[in-house]
């Protein structure tokens, strides 16, 4: 199959990026103008607390460097990843990284220095109305006050930031760079076994083919469980380090602190899906019966319980669906979105060499919230792909155009609501409209299988980290038998009686990326629950639903994320939302039983 170069595909199907700069030209023009302002930032040192003028000054000349770099960092990295084989993209990209990183150092002054203003001065900038586009920035910066040291020490900690890196850049390099998982053995011949394919051989009809790939990739963990073991141990130490240095209570704590999360959110999680594993045992019990097994090996879980629907889709009939499916939130949302994936050229839509696989939405306070994809008329997949990045790019329209440069930027924690809702309204949108039964299991099939991936999967994932961390710090050691026994446990429970494991199964545990980046996967299972609820919500409701739910969109990063997602009409803090998405999963697992 013939891959197209950079230079041979259509101009209408790749991204417009001359909102952000109408040439390479101008974007080093803006570069220029950047190493001017990174040369400026020093002079600015004391200007924060000489009083009211000389504060709005620095905010003000803050405020156009941060929308220029964020600018200029955002049209290098979508040329970089449209084609990473052209050295001027890696070049360009390079140059803005660094100018980036010289950046942050000319500026290490500022929070220190914000958090030295008193208390009654910050007060009576919050009612000044020349603060007003300042007002949630500096709300949300005063937070952190009691968990800033002093400046010979903040300069430690920038220092310790770099070493701190170092557990999760040599897992990534030892697991993507230094293994080699060998050769497969497969009906069309020899087959690279790599982390990427790893997940497309478990989704194979032959069993025998998927048990082979299982048990060779697991040797390589097998033999340096050990070092990963240590690696793992050195970022939960790192995590503890941080945390004790700055006086928070624990890892998890500091980890939630930000968004502003409570606790009971974490642990409403974790028991509500304890609560709701009845279900997943019923859906594994259920696709042993559908393969025509006794019990279920761990390489059995991920086959498709589906096939043989064959879907052709192209592009503009995906973008089509996708806004009929969206209809609910109304007509300017629907005509923003269709404007912006077809004529506006916000997307980049098919593969072509050099290009970034995979799918993400990227914007920043100027341009347009561009979408990279790697389009594919027969990936069914790739038709939700459209609406969940559509999801984050409306968002971010929404937010750029409804709020001031200082509090447009939303958090993860609300960015997978947006995404995941749109994926909702696409799927029930198919099922209404489904010709045939087969068609319909499909995609519930399909329904069943996100939801077992992002709520149960992730929250199995985030009780492990929640373990990890408490047993390190009560002072247990995490050897490699410790961390096996636990994820071990956590396996059984959450896949019940029907699913058996191989002796290297819990080393699973071993080969998560995302367990470097501490208690972040929680966002995805508290995502799609809110997402789910809020689907049902604009779905069901009327005119004052999609208004509630279009105000979240909006409100950017103005609020933290429990009170934008209160506002929405869905309370985090509370058990019924991930209640109510586990009970429609139940729900969908009885709709495709009835089916077959």
């Amino acid at each position: 199959m013939h891959i197209a170069t950079r230079s041979e595909v259509n101009e209408t199907d790749t991204w417009d990026l001359s909102a952000l700069f109408p040439s390479a030209k101008e974007w080093e023009k803006g570069m220029e103008e950047l190493k001017n302002r990174i040369e400026e930032a020093p002079l600015f040192k004391g200007q924060l607390i000489a009083g009211k003028e000389s504060f709005l000054k620095v905010l003000s000349w803050y405020k156009e460097t941060g929308i220029l770099a964020e600018s200029l960092a955002n049209w290098a990295f979508l040329n970089y990843s449209a084609d990473a084989s052209d050295n001027m993209n890696v070049q360009r990209y390079s140059m803005v990284t660094q100018e980036l990183a010289r950046l942050g150092t000319n500026m290490a002054y500022f929070d220190p220095e914000l958090l030295l203003i008193e208390e009654s001065v910050i007060n009576t900038y919050l009612d000044d109305p020349d603060f007003s586009q300042y007002k949630v920035y500096l709300k949300k910066s005063r937070r952190f006050k009691q968990y800033i040291l002093s400046e010979k020490e903040e300069r430690l900690m920038a220092l310790e930031s770099e070493v701190g890196a170092t557990a999760k850049t040599t897992f990534q390099d030892l697991t993507n760079v230094d293994f080699d998982f060998g050769m497969i053995e497969t009906k069309e011949g020899l087959k690279p076994l790599t982390q990427s394919t790893f997940s497309s051989f478990m989704m194979q009809e032959d069993r025998e083919l998927r048990k082979k790939v299982y048990l060779q990739f697991y040797k390589n963990y097998e033999s340096h469980k050990m070092t990963i073991a240590r690696l793992y141990e050195g970022q939960v130490k790192q995590d503890m380090f941080r945390c004790k240095a700055r006086g928070y209570d624990s890892c998890r704590q500091k980890a939630l602190f930000p968004d502003n999360v409570p606790q009971k959110v974490y642990d409403n999680l974790i028991s509500c899906v304890h609560e709701a594993l009845p279900s997943l045992h019923r859906y594994y019990a259920l696709r042993a019966k559908l393969m025509g097994l006794e019990s279920l090996a761990h390489y059995d879980v991920y086959v498709p319980l589906v096939s043989g629907v064959q879907t052709k889709t192209s592009y503009d009939e995906a973008v089509d669906i996708v806004c009929k499916a969206l209809a609910p939130l109304g007509e300017e949302y629907v005509t923003v979105i269709e404007n912006g994936l077809t004529s506006e050229r916000w997307v980049d839509r098919y593969e072509n060499k050099g290009k970034r696989s995979g799918a993400f939405s990227s914007g920043c306070y100027s341009g347009k919230p561009y979408i990279l994809l790697n389009y594919k008329e027969d990936v069914l997949r790739d038709l939700f792909t459209i609406a969940h990045e559509g999801g984050h790019s409306m968002h971010s329209f929404y937010s750029v155009r409804n709020n001031p440069y200082f509090q447009y930027d939303y958090t993860i924690f609300e960015a997978e609501v947006a995404s995941t809702f749109n994926e909702q309204l696409v799927a029930n949108y198919l099922l209404e409209t489904a010709k045939d039964t087969k068609t319909k299991a499909f995609i519930l099939s399909k329904q069943l299988d996100d939801i077992v991936a992002t709520l149960y999967r992730q929250t199995m994932f985030a009780e492990y980290e929640d373990t990890t961390h408490r047993l390190a710090e009560g002072g247990t050691p995490l050897t490699v038998e410790t961390l096996r026994s636990e994820y071990g446990k956590l396996l059984k429970a959450y896949f019940g009686p029907m699913v058996t494991f191989e002796e290297q199964s819990d080393l699973e545990g071993l080969r998560i990326p995302h367990f470097y980046s501490s208690f972040y996967v929680y966002k995805y299972a508290t995502g799609i629950s809110a997402a789910i609820a809020l689907s049902q919500k604009v779905l069901n409701g009327g005119e004052k639903e999609r208004q509630d739910y279009l105000a979240f969109l909006k409100s950017g990063g103005s609020e933290f994320p429990i009170d934008s997602l209160k506002k929405a009409g869905v309370d985090m803090e509370q058990a019924e939302p991930i209640r109510s998405a586990l009970k429609y999963f139940a729900s969908l697992l009885d709709e495709f039983e009835k089916l077959l």
